[in-house]
């Protein structure tokens, strides 16, 4: 799992696409493609809540895709 926590690190500092969430409007999702990730090659994402100035991470998971919504970066 440590492994995964530097993952969410480098995610946040150099994604490969951040999309807005379209259930809501206030979350990005980060996305980056992870070779030899614990469950396989598959994206891993990182939610991340944005509040004003304020910015947390929700949660992180694996994926085999990216989803829809508006795409943020990069344009």
């Amino acid at each position: 799992m440590s492994r995964s926590l530097s993952d969410i690190g480098r995610i946040l500092l150099h994604p490969e696409q951040v999309v807005q969430s379209r259930a809501d409007s206030e979350a990005r999702l980060y996305y980056r493609y992870i070779f030899g990730s614990p469950v396989g090659d598959k994206y891993l994402c990182v939610v991340v809540k944005m509040h004003g100035q304020d910015a947390f991470v929700l949660t992180a998971y694996y994926t085999d895709a990216i989803k829809r919504g508006p795409r943020l970066w990069p344009k």
